[in-house]
């Protein structure tokens, strides 16, 4: 394709149905010119911040159906103009209830054409719906199983398949590799497609993962549960004292005070949030000074311990200590803290997560008039564990990647140790059962958990930016990431230059290199 033939090879001509598939219902093609975007770090999760300027691309739309099912998928592939194409291709994955094709999908594939990809996004057939609302039921107690199997897999690999399909028509050949960049459901999405479809990509980043989806969603939502069953809802400052005070005095237990908590486990061990019972603070929800409840203590605590049953059984992990779990914290959460509450004085209710509530009402209970306020804790059991049957297309946690393995497949996964909707324990669990089933998996599958990092980006930690190049070395030459440098500013506004290490490994300071704030004074141990 020569300079220029952009403009007449974007046509819906060039890419037929016969090479896309009999169900293709629609083609559109369609130049975008003069396209700029400042698209930040958090937006790539494993690649630095990245602009786009006076950018032009064919935007080429298929819409295929499955037979018989009535339904209506999208398929979103962006194309750089030849001479500015790198030959690699990329998936692009979603987020909460959005599968793809919405703004968060769009600001990845627009930093990575910046970079030259050709990438592609698909909605799965949800109509670009972030929100569940409008087609997650068919009826009152009917979900909608189509377009949950879309969403919850298949729509994935045909979306690979679809997209890789107008590379090659549109540029004349394949693409060279095939990435998949994802983050928190795109996390899961990832993980689903290396589990699933082993061959759709060379190269799968795979952040803070929503696999376990019914626990991760049901996590999102416990503090509220705990916080209806017992009656009470402390105010947003009481919680946030405690989150503050555990970060205080963890984190130096990794032997340097940078404002992070490094070691969740050992704080955890050893912070007790009943200790604060009874400390006087400054209220900006009341304006006044208050005292730190034991029913305050009492949600941090169950906030971190995690989901229990009514007859005390643990039933998925918690949050980390030092997590901002009212949401205010962290302006990446806009709020929506897993354990926020809304005060009106000295009045307080429940303010629960859209993501968590929204799964208790739609899909577990299957009418969007449920009252998740009023849910007792034993309906909160019996729609668990019935979920947890109901949805086993959810979980994409099958830690068999044999398949993944022997087709020469690549992946990374980072999770923050601050993340305060996913927590970082369900990742760890699948890793070590993948370890378990696979032996030699660190010789395709590396995890790199983050400390301080929230969902996906935000916290006190930042993005390691740095992993996609990394895969893509790994990919294409071979080399593997036995660390990845990653840097942030501390309490002081210092930059602290550190490293992340593959799990079970820690980042581990050389006292005698003298300078904490250089990463060549740590090390993988």
């Amino acid at each position: 394709m020569s300079s220029g033939s952009i403009y007449s090879l974007c046509q819906p001509s060039t890419f037929s149905h016969a090479a896309l598939g009999s169900h293709v219902l629609s083609v559109e093609a369609s130049i975008i010119d003069h396209f700029s975007l400042s698209v930040p770090a958090s937006l790539r999760f494993t690649a630095p911040a990245s602009e786009l300027v006076n950018a032009t691309f064919c935007n080429v739309t298929v819409v295929y159906t499955h037979p018989g099912e009535n339904d209506a998928v999208g398929v979103e592939t962006w194309l750089p103009p030849s001479e500015d194409w790198n030959e690699l291709f990329l998936g692009v994955g979603g987020g909460g209830f959005g599968a793809g094709r919405f703004n968060l999908s769009y600001a990845t594939m627009a930093g990575f054409l910046a970079d030259g990809y050709a990438s592609v996004t698909t909605d799965a057939g949800l109509s670009n719906e972030y929100d569940p609302t409008p087609w997650a039921l068919r009826s009152p107690g009917h979900v909608n199983t189509v377009l949950v199997n879309n969403f919850a897999s298949r729509s994935l690999n045909e979306a690979a398949i679809i997209g890789k399909t107008v590379v090659r028509s549109f540029y004349g050949k394949k693409p060279l590799y095939s990435y998949y960049n994802g983050c928190s459901q795109g996390g899961r999405q990832g993980l689903e497609l290396a589990q699933r479809y082993p061959t759709a990509y060379d190269g799968i980043a795979a952040s803070a993962p929503a696999i376990h989806f019914v626990e991760a969603v049901s996590s999102m939502y416990w503090p509220q549960q705990y916080m209806n069953d017992i009656g009470k809802y402390p105010h947003i400052c009481e919680l946030n004292a405690i989150t503050l005070a555990a970060i205080s005095k963890c984190d130096g237990l990794d032997g340097i005070t940078d404002g992070l908590v490094s070691d969740v486990d050992k704080c955890f061990a050893t912070f007790d949030p009943f200790d604060l019972v009874g400390q006087s603070i400054s209220c900006t929800e009341t304006g006044s000074t208050i005292t730190i409840s034991a029913d305050a203590a009492s949600v941090v605590n169950a906030s971190w311990t995690g989901i229990e049953s009514t007859d005390g059984k643990s039933l998925w992990y918690g949050y980390r200590p030092g997590t901002d779990l009212t949401g205010t914290l962290d302006p990446s959460l806009f709020g929506a803290g897993s354990a926020a509450t809304s005060c009106t004085g000295n009045v307080c209710t429940s303010s629960p997560n859209a993501l968590g509530a929204e799964w208790y009402q739609l899909f577990a209970a299957k009418d969007p008039n449920f009252n998740v306020t009023s849910m007792s804790h034993s309906e909160f059991d019996r729609l668990y564990q019935l979920s947890l049957k109901e949805y086993p297309g959810f979980s994409s946690s099958d830690p068999d990647l044999s398949a993944f393995r022997d087709a020469g497949g690549k992946m990374i996964t980072f999770h923050g140790l601050a993340d305060s909707l996913i927590p970082d324990l369900g990742t760890v669990d699948y890793y070590d059962k993948v370890t378990k089933a696979l032996p030699d998996v660190h010789d395709f599958y590396r995890y790199f958990p983050v400390p301080g990092l929230g969902h996906c980006f935000g916290g006190r930690g930042d993005s390691p930016i740095y992993l996609f190049e990394q895969l893509r070395a790994w990919v294409e030459n071979g080399t593997a990431p036995d660390r990845s440098p990653v840097t942030f500013q501390d309490d002081s506004g210092k930059t602290q230059n550190r490293i992340l290490c593959p799990y079970p490994l820690k980042a581990t300071y050389q006292p005698k290199c003298g300078d904490s704030s250089k990463a060549c004074c740590w090390s993988c141990a």
